[in-house]
Parts: C-alpha cells; structure tokens; sequence
C-alpha cells in the first residue's frame, strides 16, 4: 500500500530540487528521504528524477506525476496546519475568513494581542461560507447569508458602496448634470474617466451601475490591480474613479486624497455579517473576535 509520506518527500524533491533540501524542508534525515523516493519509485515502476550531482532532475514521468498529486497534497497540508495540535498546550486555533481588505482594515493590527491562535483565510464567500459549514472555518465575516441549517448569522454592521475618485477629480458638470436628472450625459461624463477595478471582481461596479443606470457598464476599468487597498493608493491624489465601499478610503477621504464622487441616486448598501456554527466548540473565542471587530469596524448602522 502507498504511503502518503512518500508523495509529500516526492513534492519536496520536487520543488527543493536536492535531497537535502527535501529533508530540510521536512525535518527528517536525507536517508530517511532517500528511502521515501525509492519506495515510491518502486511502487510506480519507474524513475522519477536523475542524479546529477547533488541535484534532482525530475523525469518526464515525475513532472506528470507533481501535476497529478499537487493539489491534493497540498490540501492535506493544509487541512494538517488547520487541525494540528498548537504548540502551545491548550491553546485553540480559530479559523477565520473575510476579504482581504477587510482584514488589513480591521483585524491585522489587533491580531497578535488575541490570546489564541488565528488563521486567517481569504477567498469567495459562497466558498467559505462552504467551509464554515464542513468546519474548516469558524466565524465568517459576510455580507451573504448561507441556507446552511447549522449555520447562524447575526448582523453586525453595513457598508455603503459608492463612487470615489482622486482629488483632482473636477465634479463641477457631473453635479450639474444629476441637478438636471440628465442620467445618460453624467453616464457618458463618468465613462470619460479612467478606471480602476480588481483582478475576478467587478461586482461592486455591476451592481452599483444597475442600480442607478438600469444596466451593466458597457465599459471595462482601464487598470486592474491586485485588490481594493491598491485601488485606494492609485486614486490618493490623481484623477481616476473606482467603485468601492466607502469605509475602506475613509482616512484617504478625511486626508483630502481621495473624495466620494456620488453615492448615486439609490444608495448600495450591504449588511455585514458573523457567520459561524451554531453548535461552535470556540464560542468564548468568536465572541471575542466579534466584540474587537465591532470596536474597530468605521460603519456601525445595521440596515
């Protein structure tokens, strides 16, 4: 029978490219690798790398195999870093996920005074919430909702999508033209900027151009980086436009560098949300987690 240690050894050749580096990697002897890369070489039939000098090239037969057990190698790693006991007895380990931005926002700085341990994960909602289901996660931060019956979500805060745009934005025709009603010329006036938007994530510029213009943007933004807080740097002092909710550019705001443009005529606004499991062995740790991050959360009105 296959032993999963000789895969993880394998894809720590892999990527190491020497025998030692594996056993670094792995904290075990460079025999004990050696042994794991033969064992595994003579369960498949085959070669898996070439010796030349200390390196380790892999063969052709090696590269098809990394491709077919990367992914699940590493989730198993991942499920062990997640599952492991702390080195620290009796400590628990709380996984919690939201987005990126509303990390940096909020919990980043306060993490390390948190008396357990955290891991924080990002990703889709409809995929943590997902996880938080299975248990991978503990408390998720959501505008969504699941219909997961185990999971229970208690509203907590909201936030306002809005336009925004660096200080050099000159808004004089555009409040004209809402003064006037004349949606279709501020449309054409907004599309006469240059635009910013993230990397797989237009949602904030679709829903708030439906709402207010009763379609999708027939555009795409000029410039797409890496996420919100690098939207926020481009716009601080410059003259493109962004769609963003409004509590991540609020010191950028209050410092003059980037201003909201429109809030547009029907307001998008989201309600945030703890989710986490009902039956939660960790309730004393959420709640502490719950009690900081509504102390440090700018918006408070729960809509």
């Amino acid at each position: 029978m296959v032993n999963l240690e000789w895969y993880r050894t394998f894809k720590a050749i892999y990527t190491t490219g020497t025998l030692t580096g594996a056993a670094e990697a792995l904290f075990i002897s460079q025999p004990g690798v050696s042994l794991h890369l033969s064992s595994l070489e003579s369960y498949v039939g085959y070669k898996l790398f070439e010796r030349t000098g200390r390196k380790m090239l892999p063969t052709e037969r090696a590269k098809a195999l990394y491709n077919a057990i990367y992914e699940p190698i590493s989730k198993l790693e991942q499920a062990e870093k997640t599952f492991q006991k702390s080195t620290e007895k009796n400590t628990p380990t709380i996984s919690v996920g939201m987005c990126f931005e509303m990390f940096q926002a909020t919990l980043e700085k306060h993490i390390s005074s948190l008396p357990f341990n955290v891991i924080v994960c990002f990703g889709e909602y409809p995929e943590m919430l997902d996880n938080l289901d299975k248990g991978i996660i503990d408390l998720v931060v959501t505008p969504r909702k699941s219909t997961f019956q185990g999971v229970g979500h208690e509203p907590f805060s909201s936030e306002t999508i809005v336009l925004v745009g660096g200080s050099e934005v000159d808004t004089t025709e555009f409040n004209t033209l809402l003064i006037q009603n004349d949606l279709p010329a501020a449309e054409k006036w907004l599309k006469s900027y240059k635009w910013y938007g993230t990397t797989g994530d237009m949602e904030h510029l679709f829903r708030f151009w439906e709402l207010n213009f009763g379609h999708r943007p027939d555009f795409r933004p000029n410039y797409i980086v890496p996420n919100l807080n690098s939207i926020v740097r481009c716009l601080s002092g410059g003259t493109g436009l962004a769609v963003m909710p409004d509590f991540l550019c609020q010191k950028e705001i209050e410092e003059g560098k980037v201003k909201i443009i429109w809030e547009g005529e029907n307001k998008l606004q989201n309600t945030l949300y703890f989710g986490c499991r009902k039956n939660t062995l960790y309730t004393q740790e959420i709640d502490q987690l719950k009690t900081l991050l509504r102390e440090v959360m700018p918006v408070v009105e729960v809509v």
